[in-house]
């Protein structure tokens, strides 16, 4: 079969491989579409310690089932699967308390596990027994299938962070994560939803969410805020970018007792902000991270996205082939699009 290849940190190769052997309790997937996700951009870019090459990426896919291992009964060969990123180990204290996604082990597609840039995925027995694989509902069509995966780990940051009726929501970050986080907030009962970007990119994407646009290149983000909530701050933030800064800023966003969450990762050999501690302290700010998401909220993404309630279509800004995915890859990282989804077949 033809797969996109990590085979070393800046060096991503079509080539062929062998098709993965079904065994016990696996099952293979044909694949239909696969979503290039910013933290797939930044381990082909910069490598990540649970990634060794030569690796196959992917994370955010959705396929056929094509056969199916002696033992299977959740899954039979014709179903359309979405397939998540994180699966819990299943026997740890964490993965027992169902919060998988801080599992000590980590396992996840396209890390340990094989990915989905490839025209078949295989699901060993762990991901079929415990990870996020659901069956796709009829109305939904493989590309919306595999945006649940990222919209799932949306769900988890505003699980952790939670979203009173009229509250103020700033997100940090206008990509596919930013705007889905905005709607979901919506969908929550916030009463003013604010985007901080830095540049005019996204802005048109973004302005159909957010109910106000801030360009940080352009104007004072944090008066800007203050003017927008009475002088008071935000009831929650989020950072759902790769900025050490966006970190720092956070805090200063934010009002007595807001929530901050740390939705996206930095690369490994970033500058780390520097946290001002006297916010959190004086200002009793509540500060968490969101990595990834577990099982559950994988279906529910799916489940809103069947019942229209996020409509995932608007963030799909292109759709490349699986003999073009160098070349995905490279328009990824510009930044400039929303996702951009490859399609083996």
């Amino acid at each position: 079969m033809l797969a996109l290849v990590l085979e070393d940190i800046g060096r991503l190769v079509l080539k062929e491989v062998e098709v993965p052997k079904v065994v016990p309790g696996s099952i293979l997937v044909k694949v239909h579409a696969c979503a290039i996700c910013g933290s797939d951009v930044r381990i082909a870019n910069h490598g990540n310690p649970r990634v060794k090459v030569p690796a196959i990426l992917g994370h955010e896919s959705a396929g056929e089932v094509v056969s199916v291992g002696e033992g299977v009964t959740k899954f039979k060969v014709g179903d359309r699967v979405a397939i998540g990123s994180d699966v819990p180990c299943g026997s740890c204290v964490y993965c027992e308390a169902g919060i998988g996604n801080v599992c000590e082990t980590n396992y996840a597609m396209g890390y340990q596990f094989p990915g989905s840039f490839a025209e078949y995925v295989l699901l060993n027995p762990l991901v079929v027994e415990f990870g996020p694989v659901h069956l796709i509902p009829p109305n939904l069509s493989y590309e919306e299938s595999a945006l649940a995966e990222p919209l799932a780990c949306c769900l988890n940051a505003l699980e952790l962070t939670g979203v009173n009726l009229g509250e103020t929501v700033i997100v940090i970050g206008g990509g596919p994560i930013g705007c889905m986080i905005m709607e979901v907030a919506k969908r929550m009962g916030a009463g003013k939803v604010i985007a901080v970007l830095r540049s005019r990119k996204r802005l048109e994407i973004v302005g159909s969410v957010a109910d106000v646009v801030i360009i940080s290149s352009e104007e004072d983000v944090r008066e800007r805020v203050k003017s927008e909530t009475y002088g008071l701050g935000s009831d929650v933030v989020i950072t759902a970018c790769s900025s050490p800064d966006a970190q720092a800023d956070a805090l200063h966003l934010a009002r007595g007792r807001g929530r901050v969450n740390f939705f996206g990762g930095l690369p490994p050999n970033s500058e780390k902000p520097k946290l001002d501690s006297n916010l959190i302290h004086y200002r009793e700010l509540l500060v968490t991270g969101a990595h990834g998401s577990v099982p559950r909220h994988h279906r529910q993404a799916l489940s809103l996205i069947e019942q229209g309630l996020i409509d995932v279509r608007k963030y799909i800004s292109s759709i490349y082939s699986l003999t073009d995915g160098v070349k995905a890859f490279q328009k990824a990282s510009e930044r400039s699009e929303m996702r951009i989804i490859v399609k083996p077949n």
